[in-house]
């Protein structure tokens, strides 16, 4: 029986262990949370030393960040294709991508956890903030076409609305909203939030 903690037979060169390591930590991330991400955990599951992940990711919070940067492209992918068939018009562009970041939520909680954690990750290394301030761009951008309030900023508007989105996120996935609201439909919360920080949609 095989019995050494490195696996046997050739050796994946350096980019391939990285990747191996970070695609076996989004996976630990999706099936067990962000409390099983531990250098020590990743690498047995990627079946590598303890000491191995040193060579690539300096401290735990560099290999975290790189799962997270992870994330970002996976969400970043799932709403640039919930929003391809979208109807040009902004409010409808902001309801679909609005859902589409509650389905990622709702579909992929420890990952989601994990990218939002800031005080985890070492967002300033590898491109991280690269990958994740575009998509609240985009998120300003359209909340600029949208909001009723003109002298209103719409970056500190859109920070609104998407920490909205977070807290039904989070109280979603705890089942703290459909207990105190009595749906099962987090549709109506969505609706309530946009028109809250936008304006009511024109009917």
């Amino acid at each position: 029986m095989h019995t050494s903690s490195e696996p046997s037979g050739p050796q994946p060169e350096d980019g391939g262990l990285r990747s191996r390591l970070v695609a076996t930590g989004a996976e630990l991330v999706t099936s067990e949370g962000v409390q099983a991400l531990t250098l020590r955990e990743i690498a047995r599951r990627a079946g590598v030393s303890h000491g191995a992940p040193r060579r690539y990711f300096p401290t735990h919070l560099s290999l975290l960040s790189a799962i997270a940067q992870q994330g970002f492209g996976e969400l970043s992918e799932h709403l640039a294709a919930s929003t391809a068939d979208s109807p040009p018009d902004p409010r409808a562009q902001l309801h679909t991508l609005a859902r589409a970041y509650l389905d990622f939520a709702r579909t992929r909680p420890g990952m989601y956890e994990l990218m939002f954690r800031h005080d985890l990750l070492e967002s300033g290394h590898l491109g991280l903030r690269d990958t994740s301030l575009p998509l609240f761009s985009t998120l300003v951008d359209l909340t600029a076409q949208v909001m009723t309030r003109p002298a209103a900023d719409p970056a500190v508007v859109a920070g609104a609305l998407w920490a909205n989105l977070h807290g039904i996120a989070q109280l979603w996935g705890w089942g703290s909203l459909q207990l105190a609201t009595g749906t099962a439909d987090v549709e109506p919360l969505l609706s309530a939030a946009l028109d809250a920080h936008l304006g009511p949609a024109t009917r």
